[in-house]
């Protein structure tokens, strides 16, 4: 009979330790060294699972605070999975760290309901320790790694900028062997270029009439033809002092709404030109205000889309009109 208190990193169960458990689940070699990983971040690991068997883990896992998952490849276990994981971290208010790539990003925002999920896609050492470290210090889950409550919020977050520096050196000495790697994220350099990576999907139904009336002075080829001349700044100077991901977004979002076309996150990252990961932020941020909001396929519940609020959308529509009128003189 097995040891209810084994140490055995894949055993389900674990000795008594203070720290928050970390579950890894992913089919990639990169996971090697999984427990110094977790030991820099200040977890304990409790094991490093196959995709295939994560779901039987899952059920029978006990004291889990943190899972990262893996998920870059698709996989037809994926869908199952993640909503799976959300679920039990809705339950037990366990922090979730997705790591995916921009082939699985649209699944796995699809399957997002946890406020305690971070959703990653082709991030760097310093976004994956961030993240690490964001759901090891939350103070959502049942209990802290520190109390905050003697520290002021200037020394806790200096201590906290210090650990990701030191968790993103970690990670980098750990993966500085030859093994698969998260793939690269190539920026195209501007969005008439982005052949094959943007995909706005034929809308499901019609914009209302008085919408269309409204947008009558305001094209989609105008709003594009925006987007294009904020992308040739990049070819006269550097493009990362100008970056605006939030207003590209939003533009873009216009464009498709004036084209009755939906937008896919995927997509909608690759508008942005900046990193994906940077992107899903200002997406969440978006989110949060009110400005943009996700809209489900009425033939696929599988399927999520971003689109503008509608107040968002008649704001942007009224900046239109009145730099149109502003330039006009």
């Amino acid at each position: 009979m097995a040891d209810p208190f084994s140490t055995d990193h894949d055993s389900p169960y674990a000795a008594p330790d203070d720290r928050r458990g970390l579950l890894i689940v992913a089919d990639d070699e990169w996971f090697d060294d999984a427990a110094m990983l977790a030991d820099a971040a200040g977890l304990r690991l409790l094991g490093t699972v196959p995709l295939g068997q994560a779901a039987a883990r899952l059920d029978m896992q006990v004291g889990c605070d943190v899972v990262l998952l893996l998920c870059h490849q698709p996989d037809p276990l994926l869908e199952r999975l993640i909503v799976q994981v959300e679920t039990i971290a809705i339950q037990n208010r366990m922090a979730v760290v997705l790591l995916a790539g921009i082939e699985t990003l649209d699944t796995a925002y699809a399957c997002m309901r946890s406020p305690q999920t971070q959703l990653l896609c082709s991030p760097d050492n310093g976004d994956i320790a961030a993240a690490l470290l964001a759901a090891a210090h939350s103070d959502a889950l049942p209990h802290n790694l520190h109390d905050a409550t003697h520290e002021s919020d200037g020394n806790r977050l200096q201590r906290l900028s210090e650990e990701v520096s030191r968790l993103a050196r970690t990670i980098e000495a750990l993966t500085d062997r030859p093994r698969p790697t998260l793939p690269a994220f190539d920026m195209p350099a501007r969005i008439a270029d982005r052949q094959g990576g943007y995909t706005a999907m034929p809308a499901m139904a019609t914009i209302g009439a008085a919408t269309m009336a409204e947008t009558a002075s305001v094209t989609a080829a105008q709003v594009r033809d925006l987007l294009r001349a904020r992308r040739l700044r990049a070819d006269f100077l550097p493009g990362d002092l100008f970056a605006d991901p939030a207003w590209d977004m939003m533009l873009d979002l216009l464009a498709a709404r004036l084209e009755q076309a939906h937008v896919s996150v995927s997509s909608l990252c690759i508008a942005s030109a900046v990193p994906p990961t940077t992107a899903l932020r200002w997406i969440r941020t978006l989110t949060d205000k009110a400005l943009v909001e996700r809209r489900a396929d009425p033939h696929d519940g599988r399927r999520i889309f971003i689109a503008l609020a509608d107040d968002a959308a008649d704001q942007l529509i009224r900046w239109f009109g009145a730099s149109h009128r502003y330039r006009a003189h």
